[in-house]
């Protein structure tokens, strides 16, 4: 049994109009979100063996944030450039060159690679966007990563943040 975590960025800056799109950072609410989501991710799931994130400052940083709540041995921490500017299909080739050691694998990645590359390889779950910061757990039946996607994964969890604002 393989567990794929997919997470997007949390919320980025769009203020600072010369920088290059893969330079943009969080914004405030990017930083607090993604603290909060680590937070609860180190809580309530097991943490990954892998993290795999992309480049982009935005994705880079909350992937960071995670592993630092979670202590995380950042030997196991990899960076992808196919994981910016990617497609589902990149998506499924990358988590594919995973560690075999790995059971469970934490991609940072972008939209809309993220909400497409869920509603392709996920059984009956469909969203139309994975929000920022949101977090989606599937599980497959492989021994190897490289056997994910030859039929769909099971939805283990997902989460966003917000599913905790504005509850008393």
């Amino acid at each position: 049994m393989k567990e794929l975590i997919v997470v997007r960025h949390a919320k980025s800056d769009w203020g600072t109009e010369f920088l290059k799109d893969i330079d943009r950072p969080l914004n405030e609410r990017g930083y607090s979100d993604a603290y909060f989501m680590s937070e609860w991710f180190t809580k309530h799931k097991i943490l990954p063996d892998q993290i795999i994130s992309s480049p982009a400052t935005r994705a880079l940083n909350t992937a960071l944030i995670f592993a630092r709540a979670g202590e995380f041995n950042m030997k196991n921490f990899r960076l992808e450039p196919n994981l910016y500017e990617s497609s589902a299909d990149a998506l499924l080739d990358i988590a594919r060159t995973a560690d075999n050691e790995a059971n469970s694998v934490m991609l940072f990645c972008h939209n809309p690679a993220i909400t497409n590359f869920c509603n392709d390889i996920v059984k009956d779950f469909f969203i139309d966007n994975v929000p920022t910061c949101g977090i989606i757990g599937i599980k497959f039946s492989a021994k190897k990563w490289s056997e994910i996607g030859s039929t769909k994964g099971e939805l283990s969890f997902y989460q966003f943040p917000k599913d905790f604002k504005n509850k008393d």
